[in-house]
Formats: C-alpha cells, structure tokens, sequence
C-alpha cells in the first residue's frame, strides 16, 4: 500500500494535480488520496486501474479566460 500511496504522491507533484482532483478522474472518488493516506486499503483490481490511469493520463491544457 505505502507503493501506491508514494506513486501517488510522485504523480501528483509531477503533474501538478490536487488529491481531490485525480481522485474524481482516476476512479470517480474526490476522497481516495485522503483515505488512502489515512490507511485506507485497496483491492488489487483498484490498484491496477489507479496504475492504468497513471500511466495513460495525459493532461488537458486550459485556455486562458
């Protein structure tokens, strides 16, 4: 678990995403890093799709109003 949690970690530092963010767009919970930082424990099949998400995200550019 601390391996996923430090991915993320890494992810979102690299990316420049807030916890609550790339919860809604990797699995559609804002609360996922929050639990997981809490202890929350995930199912392998989570993990995986977490990982996929990780691996193929590629981020939108924002137009500037």
């Amino acid at each position: 678990m601390d391996t996923i949690l430090s991915d993320i970690e890494a992810f979102l530092d690299a990316q420049e995403l807030g916890a609550a963010t790339f919860g809604d767009l990797a699995m559609k919970d804002r609360h996922l890093v929050r639990q997981l930082r809490n202890g929350r424990r995930l199912w392998p099949e989570t993990e995986r799709k977490i990982r996929h998400f990780m691996a193929t995200y590629r981020p939108t550019k924002q137009v500037a109003a």
